[in-house]
């Protein structure tokens, strides 16, 4: 399964790009794991704007009695998202997209491993639908964090449901059930195009 992806555009373009009404606060970076802080995009709920912040890759649920569950939820599979209960209440409440252009995948020869990388074959940004909650550690201090959906095929590669921005359901970032029911294509061979780095 998937545990590195990248996202390597500048600021400006990512605001654009998915109509972000607030400043985006972001470096490029080229190999993103598991614990790092994150991008993501939220809909405000009283407003029809989209907001970028950083937030923690590996959900911690509101109820979670310390951080490091958050090593076990970087990715929700689709097919028990609705039912665990590390993701159930934010799948129905707490959505998000995270944006990419591009994640890894590792082939293991023998004893070695070879990183591939995926990226859309015309270099554009995609988005991983997502999931994000806020905990509080025992000082009080409040982690915002989250975790992909990947899908149920393909080795658990986060082929994930491709939502572009502009196509939301009312500038809602799509809906989860469309989202689950396959309403929104999944990335395409003919779309991805690999590499080995």
């Amino acid at each position: 399964m998937c545990g590195r992806y990248r996202l390597s555009r500048r600021k400006q373009f990512i605001a654009e790009y998915f109509e972000t009404d607030n400043e985006v606060d972001w470096e490029p970076r080229y190999n993103i794991a598991p614990s790092q802080p994150v991008g993501i995009i939220r809909q405000d709920p009283s407003r029809p704007e989209r907001h970028f912040s950083p937030a923690r890759w590996g959900l911690i649920p509101s109820w979670a009695s310390d951080a490091s569950i958050g090593f076990k939820t970087i990715n929700a599979r689709a097919e028990t998202v609705a039912t665990k209960p590390a993701f159930r209440d934010a799948f129905v409440s707490r959505r998000c997209l995270l944006p990419a252009d591009g994640f890894f995948e590792w082939m293991r020869s023998g004893k070695e491993k070879q990183p591939f990388h995926f990226g859309m074959r015309d270099d554009s940004l995609f988005a991983f639908a997502g999931l994000w909650d806020r905990w509080r550690d025992p000082a009080g201090t409040v982690i915002e964090s989250c975790s992909r959906w990947v899908s149920a095929y393909a080795n658990r590669s986060p082929a994930p449901k491709w939502v572009p921005p502009r196509e939301a359901d009312g500038g809602d970032l799509g809906s989860a059930e469309a989202l689950m029911r396959g309403r929104r294509p999944a990335l395409s061979a003919k779309e991805l195009g690999a590499c080995n780095r």
